[in-house]
């Protein structure tokens, strides 16, 4: 049974227990409030279930255990909280389990760490887990991603990790380990992607990580001290991340890391250390450890302050460039859907996915910026999750065929394209199937671009600003459900600087979409000529009314059908003042041309624009266009904060919605 991706709400009903021959149950990415039925526990042929990214509350039932066949339990994105029943141990077929971005307390029951069967992923992350690992965690040698991030773990790993033998991603980042660096790392020869930031590790960096293949190592905020290393995966500046380690000295320059003082001693100087140290040896052992206390709690408030990045986020298994090659035909041109800025975007199928169609964002690194962006869409992508954006589905991190640096991201595919050849299809793209779009459909659309920058600016773990809001950035699937994809320009909201994180930018966005600003007069000067963003550019301050801006522009585009650039925009008239002048008394005059007509709600296959408007103004719902236009004003209103944030936004859509096809029943 597939329900994912709809909006129901409410609880689940608990006589969905009496299905006994059920063997799948998806109810992800949906407004499903309320408690995990225990009647689930008699499903005893259920093989999946995904509960994924809703409203659930309370703890898990212990029935869960006696699902003897299940062999992928994702309760991952919900508000469950309590402890994680030992109960789980029971599910023996497990291959994945996902309990991440809940609210679970309390130890890890070692119960978990018998289900010998996990192989896929254990995802236990962005909860409030405390205590130690269990040395059981050994036993889990078939595993290939581990996930405790983001808790309140302490202590030192134990050694009997080394037993995960399989395992290929590993991060223990946002947590209060202790010790040096895990020694057990050595044994895992499969590793490629490990994250210990964000913890109390210390000591020296082991020279046996140079031997390893690990694609992309991050040991930020630690302490770790004493000479980098620079062979190995030490040599690849993008690969590895230590900021936050204050007594690292050397590496290759690209880490900025100071450089080793070597250690000088003359022989004079070396006899009379020889002189001294028997007679003032108690001395300085008493004087080196009130130095060593005083430095400790004088850099301990600094360390507090310290904002540590969140990179754990989902697990991704990596592929490489050779994989990407044959999935794309080489990179072929009957391939290539679109071309940017920072790279190419290819269709593809990706045979370790299952033959999966996915589109493959291949980064063109001689573009200035481009591994920036990469780096900021790879941190956005990992921390968030919602049905209006777009999956990321893998990675590369890799080397092509002559030895240069690869990198690409790789989405699910979006089978209509992006809304811009929708608003604004060329000829072949009319010929292919790009019609236009009718009136529910634009205002479903509008409702699926707002609910994405809704959560992210009020509803993500961490709050994000898009900072590139525009039509082909918007791509639609078969159901033409719209997602918003492109993450290279995101930032942090609320935060200091660091690499997505920064508080303030350059000059970013999309003439058109981007907000003029409104105090500086070389900011307005900078829009009236070249359409500058005032508010994202020149080192201002980031904030999510920039996207609220962007998301009007957006509307006024879908419902005029003109984009913000057309040559009638000119002289001081903008789109926004084209039809706030319009509204409400000549907003038949500026609709687009394919909703005045009468057979506007099969305009997709029509694809026809009526030759006498007069007769037609009246077939068309009037006050829903004046009502989704002033919505777009009210957006992109020239001053930031008389503009309104993207929850009223969704909630007058969806009243309008709802007026609109009440009248059409």
């Amino acid at each position: 049974m597939a329900l994912g991706g709809n909006q129901i709400y409410g609880g689940i009903p608990s006589t969905l227990g009496n299905l006994i021959g059920i063997e799948t149950l998806y109810l992800e990415r949906n407004q499903l409030t309320g408690t995990i039925p225990s009647t689930f526990g008699n499903l005893q042929k259920l093989q999946q279930l995904a509960p994924i990214s809703n409203k659930l509350s309370g703890e898990i039932p212990e029935s869960l255990g006696n699902l003897s066949l299940l062999n992928e339990l994702y309760l991952d994105d919900n508000n469950l909280e309590g402890t994680i029943p030992p109960a789980l141990g029971n599910c023996q077929q497990l291959l994945l389990l996902g309990l991440s971005q809940n609210n679970f307390s309390g130890l890890i029951p070692k119960e978990i760490f018998g289900i010998s069967s996990l192989s896929i992923s254990l995802d236990l992350s962005q909860n409030h887990l405390s205590g130690t690992i269990p040395s059981e965690v050994g036993n889990l040698k078939n595993l290939a991603g581990l996930d405790f991030s983001e808790n309140h773990l302490s202590g030192e790993i134990p050694g009997t990790f080394g037993g995960c033998s399989s395992l290929e991603i590993l991060s223990l980042a946002g947590n209060s380990f202790q010790g040096s660096f895990p020694e057990f790392i050595s044994s895992l020869k499969g590793i490629q992607n490990l994250n210990l930031s964000s913890n109390n590790f210390s000591g020296p960096i082991p020279q046996f990580l140079v031997r390893m293949s690990i694609k992309s190592l991050n040991l930020s905020f630690n302490d770790f001290v004493g000479e980098f290393p620079t062979q190995g995966i030490f040599g690849n500046a993008s690969a590895i991340s230590v900021v936050g380690n204050k007594r690292l000295c050397g590496g290759i320059p690209q880490l900025q890391l100071p450089k080793c003082q070597p250690l000088r001693e003359s022989k004079k100087n070396k006899k009379l250390l020889g002189v001294l140290i028997p007679v003032v040896s108690t001395t300085t052992i008493l004087f080196i450890g009130v130095i060593t206390i005083s430095i400790f709690l004088i850099q301990l408030p600094s360390k507090k302050r310290m904002i540590k990045p969140n990179l754990s986020g989902r697990l991704f298994l990596e592929v490489n460039y050779r994989q990407l090659f044959h999935a794309t035909n080489g990179f072929s041109e009957e391939n290539l859907i679109g071309v940017g800025s920072t790279g190419s975007v290819y269709k593809g199928t990706l045979t370790e996915a299952g033959n999966l169609a996915v589109a493959i964002k291949v980064f063109n690194l001689f573009h200035h910026g481009a591994l920036k962006s990469f780096s900021a869409e790879c941190e956005a992508m990992r921390n968030i999750q919602h049905r209006n954006l777009v999956k990321i589905v893998s990675f590369s991190t890799s080397l092509d065929f002559q030895g240069n640096e690869f990198r690409a991201l790789i989405y699910e595919f979006m089978p209509n394209g992006s809304l811009e050849k929708w608003l604004h299809p060329t000829e072949e793209d009319q010929q292919k199937m790009f019609h236009r779009l009718n009136l529910l459909q634009r205002i479903n659309v509008v409702i699926d671009v707002a609910c994405a920058l809704d959560y992210l600016h009020h509803h993500c773990h961490r709050q994000i600003a898009y900072c590139d809001l525009k039509p082909s950035n918007i791509l639609l699937d078969s159901d033409l459900l719209a997602h918003v994809g492109d993450f290279g320009l995101a930032k942090y909201l609320h935060s200091p600087p660091s690499s997505l994180e920064s508080s303030s930018v350059g000059i970013t966005g999309t003439i058109g979409y981007v907000a003029p600003g409104n105090k500086e007069h070389i900011y307005l000067i900078l829009y009236c000529f070249f359409n500058i963003n005032a508010e994202y550019g020149l080192d201002a301050e980031v904030s999510s009314s920039g996207d609220v801006y962007s998301f009007g522009i957006l509307m006024l585009e879908m419902m005029t059908g003109k984009k913000p650039t057309h040559p009638l925009f000119a002289g001081g008239l903008d789109l926004h003042r084209y039809v706030e002048m319009a509204t409400p008394e000549h907003v038949m005059d500026i609709v687009d041309p394919v909703l005045l007509c009468e057979d506007y709600k099969r305009a997709t296959a029509a694809n026809s624009i009526c030759i006498s408007l007069g007769e037609t103004k009246s077939s068309l719902p009037e006050q829903c266009l004046i009502s989704l236009l002033k919505v777009g004003l009210a957006c992109s209103i020239h001053l930031p904060e008389d503009r309104i944030n993207m929850t009223q936004v969704v909630c007058r859509l969806k009243s309008i919605k709802d007026t609109f096809t009440m009248a059409e029943l």
